[in-house]
């Protein structure tokens, strides 16, 4: 992490930690995980990289940092079981039920009125709950560095991941000037949308360009005035459920203000607007597990490049992903695809082609075959 990193943190470790609650973000649908990930089941509540699902492990990563009571999911009324019954150790009033998604900029802003209610001092950590992070300690020390800098600047504090590869599933973070000549923290200078691979080459070339991790640190205040800044409806529709919070008329108050609000996301209706924006560079072993490929890359290999799971035979069969579920798969001289079985279906995908998986769902929806969604 870095010495002046550490340096923070020691001075930082006591009041910061104390006042730090993390929301972790779980109502995403994960298609591009089909046929495993369903409607009532998806991806962050499934085992995708270990024994432990998703959620479990990102909750699990916050151990020793931020105790139970401190942390907040935020998902959907369907998903709402799921989540109490795999993290049995948060609290039940801990899980904020959306009556409707409307994207990441809603979630936050419905967690931050929670907590303010709770501390109007604290810095909250938003995390998703579908990454992988396997630098538990560098990613802590992080996020003790990042809760005193949102203080310190009053501004919202990302984690830029450093580039491996010209990634262009990503969104790309430019870094601007150095916080102080002493610091590897940088003044955020634009968000970059997913890029062509030309341009992520040359972004990867600079130097000064990192993935876009979906982590933001900030003060409940700083993320309550950028709502009310640029996204003024959701501001007020956020006051009227902090009002009715805890009141017996608390659900159809939040019913009433979700169905109003516009689906966006933080990136794109607060963090694009915002001038001032902190980015620390972090080496803490990420991945966001946005599809198949993604599994295969942090799975032990067979001598062949083969990721192979479940009652399978395979012959002359190279690079692949192959995951059986009950009926044995036989793969003969094949290379580079994704095999997936559940109860159900199966998926056979080019390993180039795993961004298009979602096009399997919109035609299951077209020929009304919801069984399968």
């Amino acid at each position: 992490m870095g010495a002046n990193y550490r340096m923070v943190t020691a001075a930082s470790g006591g009041e910061g930690a104390r006042r730090m609650y993390a929301v972790i973000m779980a109502g995403g649908r994960g298609e591009r995980f089909w046929p495993r990930s369903r409607k009532q089941f998806p991806k962050q509540f499934l085992p995708l990289t270990g024994r432990r699902t998703m959620i479990q492990m990102t909750y699990d990563r916050l151990r020793g940092l931020i105790p139970p009571e401190r942390i907040i999911v935020v998902t959907g009324s369907d998903l709402a079981g799921l989540v109490a019954e795999q993290l049995t150790e948060l609290p039940r009033e801990n899980i904020l039920v959306e009556p409707v998604g409307r994207n990441t900029a809603p979630c936050a802003g419905l967690a931050a009125v929670v907590i303010e209610s709770r501390d109007p001092e604290a810095v909250i950590a938003v995390l998703p709950a579908d990454h992988q992070i396997t630098d538990q300690d560098g990613f802590q020390g992080l996020l003790r560095v990042a809760s005193a800098l949102a203080r310190e600047h009053a501004a919202p504090v990302t984690l830029g991941i450093n580039p491996t590869y010209p990634e262009t599933g990503y969104g790309y973070i430019q870094a601007g000037e150095p916080l102080s000549p002493q610091s590897q923290a940088r003044w955020v200078e634009r968000f970059v949308e997913k890029p062509s691979l030309e341009k992520a080459r040359e972004y990867l070339a600079t130097g000064n360009f990192y993935w876009n991790s979906g982590m933001f640190i900030w003060h409940v205040r700083t993320i309550r005035r950028l709502i009310a800044e640029f996204l003024p409806e959701v501001d007020r529709g956020l006051e009227r459920i902090k009002e009715a919070w805890g009141t017996p008329s608390a659900a159809k108050v939040m019913a009433a203000e979700f169905s109003r609000f516009p689906s966006v996301s933080v990136d794109y209706g607060l963090l694009e607007k915002t001038p001032r924006i902190v980015v620390i560079p972090a080496d803490i072993g990420w991945d966001d597990v946005g599809h198949w490929t993604a599994v295969s890359r942090l799975s032990s290999c067979d001598q062949d490049g083969n990721v192979i799971e479940g009652n399978v035979i395979a012959i002359d069969t190279k690079d692949s992903l192959i995951s059986g579920h009950d009926r044995l798969i036989a793969a003969v001289g094949v290379k580079d695809v994704i095999i997936v079985e559940s109860e159900d279906a199966v998926l056979i995908c080019a390993k180039d082609r795993v961004q298009d998986v979602r096009q399997v769902l919109s035609k299951l929806r077209e020929r009304g075959l919801k069984q399968y969604l």
